[in-house]
């Protein structure tokens, strides 16, 4: 798509930015100094993709978007792995906070190519297979399944089955798919971990919240929870549960800033409970600081007991 911004009032008369995707040089031809490039940022004008690779602000961030921008900045020969390769395939593996500071793209080349040393990109060498590439928009990118399993050996585990969760979901792999392929990871780093995360993988979670609860109650020898679990009332589908043991009727939500923050959002999520607890439902909600020290222990304690007693 070649499309052309006008500056406005903060560009030299007469000057565009060139087609998007472009790079600061690339503005700096147009007459745009880094100054202007930064208040077309802030203004919402133009959007950061990547480090030092900007689009028109109102192109919608599509996956053949990202790949454009990282064409721009790639030799053909390279090939985008790990989490880039997963943000290409559409899996965003950074928190929120993170948004606003993209990071290096995953680069690594074939043996005999030399390492790229650019400040977009960081890698090395890897050996992969004609089977593990996949072509993108001009791109070489290791496949959903090559990029979901490298993803399992190298993340910490909770980001690891994340990302195995949000593949299932996003692109169809299945356990089987991914536990054909582990044996050639045999020897690597990181390889016993993914033979544990495999058959945990569940495409009906919904983000890496629920991953990371689902992760952490198997952990703590939970039985394995029943995901997406509608609760029918007098026929009909009445609210859908993260996490439950529907047989005990009890539920564990996972409540992220995105869908949870706002007043509207909590007044909804209070209603819904109440329903569900006056119904003898047993409720209990887990945010992102649930995950370290004692507030893990104790949320885990909670739902051990209240499998228990339910379970006499």
């Amino acid at each position: 798509m070649s499309l052309e911004i006008s500056y406005d009032d903060l560009a030299p008369s007469g000057a565009d930015l060139p087609p998007s995707p472009f790079t600061s040089a690339d503005a700096l031809r147009h007459g745009v100094t880094r100054w202007t490039l930064a208040q077309l940022v802030q203004s919402g004008q133009v959007r950061r993709v990547l480090i030092d690779v900007y689009v028109d602000g109102r192109l919608p961030d599509t996956l053949e978007l990202r790949a454009r921008a990282v064409r721009v900045v790639l030799p053909p020969h390279a090939v985008v792995v790990d989490r880039s390769a997963a943000w290409l395939w559409g899996v965003d593996l950074r928190e929120k906070s993170e948004l606003e500071t993209p990071p290096p793209l995953a680069v690594f080349v074939a043996p005999g190519h030399k390492r790229l040393t650019r400040p977009q990109a960081t890698g090395g060498e890897r050996t992969l297979e004609p089977s593990d590439l996949r072509s993108f928009e001009g791109l070489q990118v290791t496949s959903p399944i090559r990029t979901a399993l490298d993803l399992a050996c190298g993340l910490a585990r909770y980001e690891a089955l994340a990302a195995l969760d949000a593949f299932a979901r996003l692109h169809g792999i299945t356990t089987f798919d991914l536990m054909a392929q582990l044996s050639r990871y045999r020897g690597r780093r990181g390889v016993v971990q993914a033979r544990s995360l495999v058959p945990l993988m569940d495409g009906r979670a919904e983000s890496a919240g629920e991953s990371f609860t689902r992760l952490a109650m198997l952990d703590g020898q939970l039985p394995r929870p029943t995901l997406q679990h509608w609760v029918i009332d007098d026929g009909r589908r009445v609210y859908r549960l993260d996490l439950a043991y529907p047989d005990l009727k009890i539920c564990v939500e996972y409540d992220g800033v995105d869908y949870h923050s706002s007043a509207e959002q909590r007044a909804a999520d209070a209603r819904r409970r109440s329903w569900l607890r006056e119904r003898g439902w047993w409720v209990l909600v887990v945010t992102k600081e649930s995950f370290a020290g004692s507030a893990l222990d104790e949320w885990l304690h909670q739902v051990k007991a209240a499998v228990r007693d339910r379970s006499r």
